[in-house]
């Protein structure tokens, strides 16, 4: 038998973050273009680029179930198919028509996307490495970022007319190879065990190098029984409230900390502070960056200091940027610390943001919910996540011309002292348990 080591499966599957953190950051080089080209008022800019995150809804509201019937590894070939052709449709759009609907199937298919890819690699990870292995779709999520933000530089510097067309045509190239590569690897075995083909999930366990492959199989085996007599098949049952409830609130409050509309309009709020359109192109490059690293650096932590305390510290340092950036739109003082006040601030913000939120979001979702409903959490999850990130990102262009970036910076600031004690209070740790370990803790938070 075949046998590959679990960070090659985990690599692989990961691979769909990249699709996802490209997509997203990679509009932000588009938007000044597009406003030009098709006469947009800032309403209407929104809607273009939140038109991707509407998709993205749809996309989680809809893969629970396939997921459930035809398993992870089919679901993500036939995703990133159907990515790879929305992705030239919008780099060939002929008109704004064309253009958003291509960008909805492309929202669609990130939101069946980042509901499959963290489950899948929770699913075949061993309790000890869980945490930094699905930290790695987030990993390739803000690497595609700064990759999305260097290569918009450089196409804006080298192609003259209709950029824009190659910023988005770009990621058919990444698409193309997920494709490719999600034949290398196995379905996920407690899946399979959910289906009834243990003899299936044996091999897989065996295949990926499993310590005791059998009482694997055993232990997944004896929790979906245990879910099936209590009537674990529904997600909205009172059982289920709590990892629910959880969720709910860490989905919520990742974008209450503004992250994707900073992100998306990064060159904006540079130009905003009064820099010039190349230099804030250039300074995107660095934000990018800084998520990348300090995303590294949490896949070093999260399994050695746990999801609560690196929440809890990044909310601290959140507050503490995030108020430091209200105050300079406030007070419209942009000369602090030579000029680069702002672009120290938001990069701060960033680094304490990604090896917190950014790194434990998708993991923590990953782990609470049971074996028979673990589709229908992560898309719950990933819902929440995207209808505020929709809200946002279609609501922050609007909202920074009616009142300014100081409310907008503040509100989010405000918003991460609520998520403060949310982390402190209200998450349970999840470290170095197995999936089936926390369902039992799980029960005694409901009794």
């Amino acid at each position: 038998m075949k046998q590959q080591n679990v960070l090659t499966v985990a690599l692989i599957i990961a691979l769909g973050g990249f699709l996802f953190g490209y997509d997203i950051a990679m509009m932000s080089g588009t938007t000044t273009q597009l406003e030009e080209l098709y006469n947009l008022n800032s309403f209407w800019l929104g809607f273009t680029v939140a038109v991707a995150i509407v998709g993205t809804i749809i996309g989680t509201l809809i893969i629970g179930k396939p997921a459930e019937k035809f398993g992870r590894r089919k679901s993500l070939v036939f995703l990133s198919a159907i990515f790879f052709l929305a992705s030239l449709g919008s780099a060939f759009a002929i008109n704004w028509g064309m253009l958003l609907f291509f960008r909805l199937i492309t929202g669609i298919m990130l939101g069946c996307i980042s509901v499959v890819t963290p489950m899948f690699i929770a699913e075949i990870s061993p309790a000890k490495k869980r945490g930094r292995l699905v930290l790695l779709n987030q990993f390739f999520v803000v690497t595609a970022i700064f990759l999305a933000f260097a290569v918009n530089y450089f196409l804006a510097r080298t192609i003259v007319v209709d950029s824009w067309r190659w910023m988005i045509g770009v990621e058919a190239i990444p698409a193309l190879s997920f494709f490719l590569l999600l034949n290398m690897v196995p379905e996920s075995p407690r899946w399979l065990v959910n289906q009834g083909r243990n003899q299936e999930a044996l091999a897989v366990f065996q295949r990926i190098k499993a310590e005791n492959p059998e009482e694997e199989v055993q232990i997944v085996k004896r929790s979906v029984e245990q879910e099936e007599a209590i009537g674990h098949g529904n997600l909205f049952v009172k059982e289920n409230r709590f990892p629910v409830m959880i969720a709910i609130l860490i989905a919520a409050f990742n974008q209450l900390a503004g992250i994707n509309a900073i992100m998306i309009y990064a060159p904006r709020v540079f130009e905003m502070a009064g820099f010039e359109t190349d230099i804030s192109l250039l300074q995107s490059i660095s934000v990018g960056a800084t998520n990348l690293l300090f995303t590294f650096v949490a896949l070093f932590l999260i399994d050695k200091y746990g999801r609560r305390t690196l929440l809890m510290v990044g909310s601290v340092g959140m507050v503490f940027f995030l108020g430091m950036l209200s105050k300079s739109f406030f007070t419209e003082n942009y000369s602090g610390l030579g000029g680069y006040g702002v672009m120290v601030y938001l990069m701060g913000f960033i680094a304490f943001f990604a090896f917190s939120q950014g790194a434990v979001l998708w993991v923590v979702i990953s782990e609470i919910f049971p074996n028979k409903v673990r589709s229908q959490g992560q898309a719950l999850g990933s819902f929440t996540h995207w209808i505020f990130a929709a809200a946002l990102i279609w609501g922050f262009p609007v909202l920074n011309n009616a009142v300014g970036g100081g409310v907008s910076f503040g509100f989010f600031a405000i918003m991460m002292v609520f998520h403060f004690f949310f982390a402190w209070k209200v998450l349970p740790e999840t470290k170095g348990k197995s999936l089936e370990e926390i369902q039992v803790e799980m029960k005694m938070k409901r009794n």
